[in-house]
C-alpha cells in the first residue's frame, strides 16, 4: 500500500510543480510589444504580431492551446512558438493579434485559462 500512496503523492507534486502536464492552467497573461515584430523567437521563427502565437515556459513548440480571458470570456486558439513570459507572475505571453481577440490591449494583462485539451 505504501508504494501506491507514494505514487499518488508524486503525481500530485508533478501537477503542482509542472502545470504544463495538466490540461488546464490559470494565471495572468500579457502580450508582446509591437516593437518585437520580426525578432526571432526561441523556436527560430520570427515573431509576427499578426499571427496567433504565444510564449509558454514548458509547452512544446507547435502545441495549440485555447486561451480564455476570464474577465470577458473571449477566447482564441494560439500556437506556442516561443519561451516565456519572463515575468514570474505571468503564465503566457500572446501575440498582438491574440491580445486583440482577447480584448487585453488596453489593460495589457488579464487573468486567463489555458486549455491544451480543448475541442478542436
Amino acid at each position: 500500500m505504501r508504494a501506491k500512496y507514494s505514487f499518488l503523492g508524486l503525481a500530485a507534486m508533478l501537477l503542482v510543480c509542472f502545470p504544463a502536464f495538466a490540461d488546464v492552467e490559470e494565471g495572468v497573461a500579457s502580450y508582446y510589444a509591437d516593437s518585437l515584430d520580426g525578432n526571432p523567437t526561441a523556436s527560430g521563427e520570427p515573431y509576427d504580431k499578426n499571427a496567433l502565437t504565444a510564449a509558454h515556459r514548458t509547452l512544446a513548440f507547435g502545441t495549440k492551446v485555447k486561451v480564455t480571458n476570464l474577465g470577458n470570456n473571449k477566447s482564441v486558439v494560439v500556437r506556442i512558438n516561443d519561451r516565456g513570459p519572463h515575468s514570474k507572475n505571468r503564465i503566457i505571453d500572446v501575440s498582438g493579434a491574440a491580445a486583440e481577440q482577447l480584448d487585453l490591449l488596453d489593460s495589457g494583462i488579464a487573468k486567463v485559462r489555458i486549455d491544451s485539451n480543448y475541442q478542436r
